[in-house]
């Protein structure tokens, strides 16, 4: 990982070779090797190396316990250079057979010599003391000339490419787990098809009309559904990048959020689109092409938006079931204030401000508007009023004067008994009460794109806010807080409605 992001000045490694056989040893040991005989400097403590293995370095820091120097300097052609200064300063002679690492080991522990006394008094050691005189006062004004603006900066690589990489690989990720895409898929068809033919051929009558409706107000109950899919692989994700991605420097956060975002929209779209097969034809069978796209880009921004929201409830969040109990809270909030169940008029007075804000409102305006508009209503003998004209009068002549202003139709006008009058005779009329036009149909398509946006922008917002501004101890102090506040949230809000 350390090596993929370019180090400039050192590559450093911590025993790579060990847990290896001697194959594999070798193996990193010469790609090392290669790597210093093409200028990067490689840092490496190492762990009884073989002599072959040794041979490869061309320095050597030998400490003691306590961090006591031994030895800092060349090895030398078959460890000649280290062998001699050992012999020089009393140690015994390495036989041509032994292990140049495995003798001065040996010799090191000698109890009755003071090896780092020795180092300290060697000529080697004053060497080293006026090389490192030198190398500060050559540097000491000395200016950066690096004309490269990469050269300090966070990351090996550009924002755009570290996007590019990181999107390209959770898209692999993805298409690796089958299980989760075919599980939304799965989820996408049961669920269309099971509204759609729950509410097949809805006729022309006051039930029908609302049985397209209701329908539509079916469909959002996927909602939940589909979102806890998300939560807990983003969890995942994240778990991942924490631990091992950001410590490493490897890519940005941003990167890595964004990219989560992306991957799951084309997915999403797919999803939407399965649903909408599934669900709007046996409805309300085929309508006219702007009806049938226009259902079709609703049914997509409904998926991309439960995406971007399931990501805004984790993103700040220590664990998916916290997240999970404030989804579903949001989310019935929004269910119950969208217009269907009560339509505006009837909401109490404080909260009227929920149906302003519940994207769900506008995503029912809009879809049942493409859905329901112009379509004539043929009240059923039930949904009638039925009355009786005055002697010699026909229900036409009656209701003259009352259906020059009222919207409903008359069904029998010519009939001298049992009037059947229908309340209404287009369904835009019903839908007005719950402020639901076709003229707003695209402004409120617009209009969940704004959540859309809105959720991507406060999910990256809450996650800098919570767990990259802080990464110490306090950030988790935060998190853990945040989550047990939520989740006391949630338990008495239940606690109360039930």
């Amino acid at each position: 990982m350390e090596l993929a992001a370019k180090p400039k000045l050192l590559l450093f490694l911590d025993e790579p070779t060990s847990g290896l056989d001697s194959q594999s040893s070798w193996a990193i040991c010469s790609f090392l090797r290669k790597l210093a005989d093409n200028g990067q400097a490689v840092l490496c403590t190492i762990h009884q190396p073989s002599a072959i293995l040794f041979q490869q370095f061309d320095r050597l820091l030998f400490l003691r316990k306590g961090g006591q120097t031994v030895y800092f300097g060349d090895i030398g052609e078959n460890s000649r250079t280290l062998l001699e200064y050992f012999e020089a300063n009393g140690a015994r002679e390495c036989g041509d057979d032994e292990n140049p690492a495995e003798y001065m080991l040996e010799v090191a522990a000698d109890k009755d010599h003071d090896w780092f006394e020795t180092w300290k008094g060697s000529d080697e050691a004053q060497g080293v003391s006026k090389e490192i005189e030198n190398i500060a006062q050559e540097k000491q004004g000395e200016q950066d000339t690096d004309e490269d603006t990469s050269a300090h900066a966070e990351f090996a690589m550009p924002f755009t490419a570290q996007l590019e990489e990181v999107t390209f690989r959770v898209f692999q990720q993805y298409w690796r787990m089958p299980s989760y895409i075919m599980a939304k898929f799965a989820l996408s068809i049961a669920a269309g098809l099971f509204i759609g033919f729950s509410f097949y051929d809805a006729d022309t009558s006051q039930q029908g009309m609302q049985n397209v409706l209701f329908s539509i107000f079916m469909v959002t109950t996927i909602f939940t559904t589909l979102v806890q899919q998300i939560i807990p692989l983003f969890v995942s994700q994240r778990d991942l990048y924490e631990v091992r991605e950001r410590p490493s420097k490897a890519y940005s956060w941003k990167a890595f959020f964004i990219a989560n975002v992306i991957v799951e929209i084309p997915y999403q779209i797919i999803a939407g689109i399965l649903v909408w097969a599934c669900f709007y034809y046996p409805v309300v069978g085929i309508q006219s092409s702007e009806r049938q796209v226009l259902v079709l880009l609703f049914s997509i921004v409904f998926f991309i938006y439960a995406s971007t929201f399931g990501q805004l409830c984790i993103a700040a969040l220590p664990d998916a079931q916290t997240a999970s109990a404030i989804l579903t809270l949001l989310f019935s909030m929004t269910l119950i204030f969208n217009g269907v169940m009560q339509t505006p008029d009837a909401l109490p007075g404080f909260w009227i401000f929920m149906y302003r804000v519940s994207p769900l409102t506008y995503w029912v305006a809009g879809i049942a508007a493409a859905m329901l508009h112009g379509r004539q209503v043929n009240c059923a003998p039930a949904e009638t009023s039925i009355f009786s004209p005055p002697a010699g009068q026909t229900c036409q002549q009656y209701m003259a004067s009352y259906l020059a202003q009222a919207p409903g139709t008359l069904q029998n006008p010519m009939s001298t008994s049992e009037c059947r009058y229908c309340a209404l005779s287009v369904a835009d009329q019903y839908l007005a009460s719950s402020n639901i036009y076709w003229s707003e149909r695209w402004r409120n398509f617009g209009l969940i794109w704004v959540y859309v946006f809105f959720n991507i922008f406060m999910a990256t917002f809450l996650y800098w806010f919570f767990r990259v501004r802080q990464r110490g101890n306090k950030s988790g102090g935060i998190t853990e807080k945040l989550g047990r506040a939520s989740q006391w949230l949630v338990t008495k809000f239940w606690k109360k409605q039930h």
